[in-house]
This record gives C-alpha cells, structure tokens and sequence, in this order.
C-alpha cells in the first residue's frame, strides 16, 4: 500500500496538469479570448507550426470549438440535423455525437450553428440556431434536459442569424440570452433547467438581437454580468443575484443595424463595446451611485467609419484592446482602454490576412486568423503593429469560415466548417 500512495498522488497531479490548461467555453475560461499558457512557439516555421492532425466530418457551422476533460466538443449541421460532437483531444476521433436539434430554416447565409459548447462538471450546455438550450452530459452525449428560448422564455420569434450565445456557467447557475422581452437574459438551474430570474430591459430586444454573449465582471466594486443585447436596448449590467438591470446603455455603437456581436472587454470601471454594420465604437465608464445603482458615462465614442469590431472579437493585454476594425475586415488596431484612443491603425491586411479575423492573445502574442484562412501571430505594442510569422491553412474550404482560435495544452485548434485542423505551438525545450 505505502508503495501504491506515490503512484496515485502522481497520477492525480498528472491529471490535474494536464486539464489545467483546458479551454471550457466561448473565448476561454475567462471568455475573454486570453490563454495563459506560457512555453509556446514566440515564431513559427514559414509553413506554420507544426499540424498534429486533421479530421472531417464535423458538418457546416460558424461555432468555435472547446475543449475539456480530454475531448473537443462542438456544434455542426450533419444529416439535416444540428448536432453536438464530441472528439478525443488525443487524435480527433469522434467519441460520439447528439443530435439537438433541426437546422433553422434556409437563409442566404445558413452555414450552421455559431455558438460554443460550455464545459461545467462533467456537463455540456449548448444552445441550437432555433433556440434550444440543451444539458448533455459529457462523456456519454446523454440529453438530460432542455429549455426552449421560444416556447419557454418568450422570445418572440428567430432572430434574422438564428440564435448563437454560448451559455455561462456560475456556481449552480446557467446564464443565457433568449433576448425576449420578458427575459433579455435569464438564469436557469444548471441541474435542472428551471428558470431562477428573467431581465426585463427597457426599449425591448427586437429581433435584432442573440448574437453576443455573457461576460462576468466586477464594475465599481459589484460583480455582474455585462452582455451586449444589440438592436434598442444596447448593453447592460446584470445583478447576477435576482437578474436586475443595473445600467444600460442604449445608444450606437451598441444599437441598430444588423447585428451586434462582439463581447464587451472590461478594463478596471471602464468598458469597451464595439459593433459594425451602423456601428461603432465606445469607451464607457460605470460608477455607483448608492447600492445597486449605477452611472454611465461615455468617455469616448467613434462611429462606423471610424472604427468598429465585425465579429472576430477583441482582446485586452495590458492596458490596450487589440481587435480587427471594419465589416468583413480584420485591420488590426490598438487602443488604450484609459482613455479610448487609437494608439496605431488600423493597419490593413497585414501578412496577406483579409476578410474578418478572430483573435485570441497566448504567451506574449496575438493570434488573427484571417477569413482568407490566413494565421497571422503578432507581438502586442502600443508603439506600433509588429508581424512576427504568418501561414495559411493546409485544405481550405471555399466557404465563409469565422470560428475564433483556440488553445489549449499546448495545441492551436482551426476549424474551417467540417474541418478542424490542430497544431502543435509547444516550443521545443532541447
């Protein structure tokens, strides 16, 4: 027995590295597109880095996959069904695969689910284009239960690009985006699937609304959530305790137009929101103002022409956001989150990357990938715009192809509709 102990302690700590740097949601473990894994590749080989494998299979889809507890989990249309797929990390294999749901109806732009997969507890929650959010378990793709954003939370009817939030997981909570008046945001149990609180915002949600998801954050010495609702009701902050609106701000970059999808990027008391199509851009700042209310001010604003964020998301390093400015553009840009000014840019299509970029930041760089399928790594500045390697990807489809990068262990995960290419971005230590 005392020679078995060492061995169990070691596997257990084996274990426990070896999820440490797993990649549970949309955007990350803190949704905010940051990896902090450290040992990566500072460059990459003209060809790119190192490719571990390639599978196809996973169906035509915008959704970005994650990656926990040993396995890739995503969404994607196969056999005229919306499904969530499970891979082994190891080798891409399919482990199994749920169909959830059927695919919403055809659109000039139908390319499949565009949310993530959230990992919590050995637990799947998932969301399909039509609005059902479903709880799967994770080993198995056992259904254990569902919530319908239109029957059940009020939504009004499928917004003009479907639904596509990834849900967040807190304590025993499940947070999602039905973007219906009764319920612009909603709480369900995580175990069950019954409703806890429903956020009612003034000006209503439309249907121009459900492309973006939640973020938690402290504002002013609060904890909420901060989600950007889109069409007349803007962005707010959440009471994460009984669903309160606790501020909003309803005025463009963070109303109108099509569709307003990236994540807001909190920064100490301020917030950074951007939108394209009749967008723009905003720095924000929130304070309180007695308990439970809060005050917004507008620090720094900037219409579309000026600068906007597509659908590619942004990221915070430092005191500087980075993302990609314009519709259908990925032109990289960096401004201070004090004050809201550009530092550079935007500088256009830089390494031969065009079309809209996804980024994400890990050990010291920024990841774009470009629409045009090529990867682009930078060295983050506020100085200027500093390209440190580029490729493209091996096999490309003909399709659009939006999925955000993702790390996780050690590996840089592509997906390109039913392909998911993985790459090893270890440096080597010899």
């Amino acid at each position: 027995m005392t020679l078995r102990l060492p061995l169990i302690a070691a596997a257990l700590l084996f274990a426990s590295a070896a999820l440490a740097d797993d990649w549970p949601t949309f955007r990350g473990p803190n949704r905010d597109g940051v990896c902090k894994e450290t040992g990566l590749l500072q460059a990459w080989p003209k060809q790119g880095p190192p490719k571990v494998w390639t599978v196809s299979g996973l169906g035509i889809g915008f959704g970005t996959p994650i990656v926990a507890d040993g396995k890739i989990f995503g969404l994607g249309t196969i056999g005229g069904k919306e499904v969530v797929w499970a891979l082994n990390e190891a080798d891409g294999s399919v482990v199994w695969t749920l169909p959830i749901d059927d695919p919403r109806p055809k659109t000039n732009q139908n390319n499949g689910p565009s949310g993530s997969p959230t990992y919590d507890a050995g637990r799947l929650y998932a969301v399909s284009s039509k609005g059902r959010l479903v709880c799967v378990q994770a080993k198995d793709g056992k259904l254990l239960w569902k919530k319908e954003y239109l029957a059940d939370l009020g939504a009004k009817g499928l917004p003009a690009w479907a639904f596509t939030d990834t849900p967040l997981v807190d304590g025993d909570h499940v947070i999602c985006v039905p973007t219906s008046a009764k319920a612009a945001v909603a709480a369900l149990k995580k175990d069950t699937g019954k409703v806890v609180w429903q956020t009612e915002v003034p000006g209503g949600v439309g249907d121009g609304a459900g492309y973006s998801s939640v973020v938690k954050a402290t504002l002013a010495g609060k904890p909420m959530y901060v989600v950007l609702l889109g069409n007349k009701a803007g962005v707010v902050g959440i009471n994460p305790e009984n669903g309160k609106l606790l501020w909003q701000y309803n005025a463009k970059p963070a109303t109108g137009g099509v569709a307003q999808v990236p994540m807001p990027v909190v920064y100490k008391n301020h917030v950074w929101v951007s939108s394209s199509y009749s967008g723009g851009a905003a720095l924000l700042e929130i304070s309180a103002d007695g308990t439970d209310r809060f005050t917004v001010k507008e620090l720094k604003k900037y219409s579309k022409p000026e600068l906007n964020n597509h659908h590619g998301g942004m990221v915070q390093v430092g005191e500087y956001v980075y993302f990609g400015h314009n519709q259908n553009d990925g032109n990289p840009v960096c401004v201070d989150l004090n004050t809201g000014e550009i530092k550079w840019g935007p500088e256009r299509n830089p390494a031969g990357g065009a079309g809209s970029a996804a980024i994400l930041y890990a050990d010291g760089r920024l990841y774009f990938r470009y629409q045009n399928h090529v990867l682009v790594l930078i060295e983050p500045s506020p100085e200027q715009l500093k390209v440190i390697s580029s490729f493209r990807l091996p096999e490309p489809s003909s399709l659009q192809s939006w999925p955000h990068p993702v790390i996780a262990n050690g590996k840089l995960y592509i997906r390109d509709q039913d392909k998911l290419h993985c790459f090893n971005v270890k440096a080597d230590k010899s």
